[in-house]
């Protein structure tokens, strides 16, 4: 299985705290997830993450096709850092690592993704053809939603 790397840094006009406080609380996934995905939370993840807290969801990700996706979030250094890995979903192996940095003037967003496919050449295609592009579409919907909401540093 190839693992991919995708990356991505934002800075944005708000504090460190501010930060954590809108990430580290789950339900405001998403405000940040685009509609076509028709993503839903399906358990009740309380008001802050926490050290494996378990987060169930359900997307799509073709035309009628919905998966259901479940995470761990595996660990939280609180207000610098948390990790969230998939134990079910659509991919072979998601593993996020989000941090936040004090910047003049704001905060810094760090996101580091490592994720793989499986299905071997055909996972590969699926990668060229279409993964890719939709999770850039996503961090980029993500950008200009939190842009929109907090301003631009």
């Amino acid at each position: 299985m190839t693992v991919h790397q995708l990356q991505q840094e934002q800075r944005l006009p708000i504090s460190r705290e501010e930060a954590w406080e809108f990430f580290s609380t789950p339900r405001n996934l998403d405000a940040i997830t685009p509609k076509e995905i028709g993503f839903e939370i399906l358990s009740q993840p309380g008001e802050r993450m926490y050290d494996g807290q378990i987060i169930s969801y359900r997307m799509k990700i073709l035309p009628l096709v919905r998966v259901g996706w479940v995470t761990e979030i595996k660990s939280v250094d609180w207000g610098n850092s948390f990790v969230d890995e998939q134990r079910f979903g659509p991919y072979k192996l998601w593993h996020h690592r989000h941090t936040f940095e004090d910047v003049p003037g704001g905060v810094l967003m760090r996101d580091l993704v490592h994720y793989g496919l499986g299905f071997g050449p055909f996972g590969a295609i699926a990668h060229a053809v279409f993964v890719r592009r939709k999770l850039e579409s996503i961090f980029n919907f993500r950008r200009e939603i939190l842009e929109r909401r907090f301003g631009v540093l």
